[in-house]
């Protein structure tokens, strides 16, 4: 899996319809994810979209989830830049160098699903997410909940 960079859409608890709206407009595979396929299968929010990937016929790929409870959405922040792939040097290289003088939310560390993943907003203000994909998934694409596949 060569490296990728695509556009990350955040909503308040909107995100299924959504992407069901985007896969009407362009076609393709929609996969969805929930918080509850991850966690309490009864917590609050549980149904809301933890990850969706719509990859479609023309090669584009767009990627959504809803705000997890206990987070405030904010509206005209709604959007991120995902990187992701296999190559954990490169993506690490890459992370190293947006994070450096600017604020890390979620540090690039193993996460639930496998992958190692990693949230920060660059020097400039603009919202990076970054991706390992766990070696076991690297031949698949992306594993299932990835949060930035």
């Amino acid at each position: 899996m060569t490296s990728r960079l695509n556009p990350y859409l955040s909503f308040g608890d909107t995100a299924r319809a959504a992407l069901e709206f985007y896969r009407d407009v362009f076609g393709g595979t929609l996969t969805i994810s929930t918080f509850g396929e991850f966690s309490d299968q009864d917590a609050p929010g549980a149904d809301l979209v933890m990850h969706g990937i719509l990859e479609t016929p023309s090669g584009f790929t767009l990627m959504a989830a809803d705000t997890p409870p206990g987070m405030e959405y904010k509206p005209g922040s709604s959007i991120s830049i995902s990187l992701s792939g296999a190559d954990a040097a490169e993506l690490r290289g890459y992370w190293d160098r947006l994070s450096a003088a600017g604020t890390v939310s979620v540090p690039l560390e193993k996460q639930m699903w496998g992958d190692e993943f990693g949230m920060c907003q660059d020097r400039f203000g603009i919202s990076w997410m970054v991706n390992i994909v766990a070696p076991a998934t690297a031949g698949s694409g992306a594993s299932a909940a990835d949060p930035s596949a």
